[in-house]
């Protein structure tokens, strides 16, 4: 019975340590956290009904230097200006992004860079798409 319990532990706990590594999918309003995460990705994980064109929305807070930035993932938008436009400029037209990285900047003292994220990062999907969270 002892062995029996040991390894229900030791499962429990991998099943943690493993499920804190990695978040997993968020759908809309929901919330998770990464603590002392070297990255951090986020990525947009469908379309949605209401016509935003798959753009995934995110709120992030950050104890390192309690400050909330918003993220927004357009994989479908169309961004800047397509063609020389008759003004000899070259071509500035690009597609969203899918996904963003968010990485741990060890030179940094907490709280003195915005895109610090040492300490508890807290992701909100506030967005209309599911949104893939990763912690490494």
């Amino acid at each position: 019975m002892r062995k029996v319990l040991f390894v229900a532990v030791i499962a429990v706990l991998t099943l943690c340590f493993s499920a804190s590594a990695f978040a997993g999918t968020l759908k809309p309003g929901d919330k998770t956290s990464c603590v002392d995460a070297n990255q951090i990705t986020l990525q947009a994980a469908g379309t949605s009904a209401h016509g935003d064109g798959g753009s995934a929305n995110a709120v992030i807070w950050k104890s390192s230097n309690a400050t909330t930035i918003p993220i927004t993932l357009g994989p479908k938008g169309n961004h800047g200006l397509e063609g020389d436009r008759g003004v000899g400029m070259a071509n500035k037209h690009s597609m969203g992004r899918k996904s963003v990285t968010l990485t741990h900047e060890p030179n940094f003292s907490r709280g003195d860079s915005l895109g610090d994220i040492s300490g508890e990062v807290r992701i909100t999907n506030n967005g209309t798409v599911d949104l893939m969270v990763e912690c490494k």
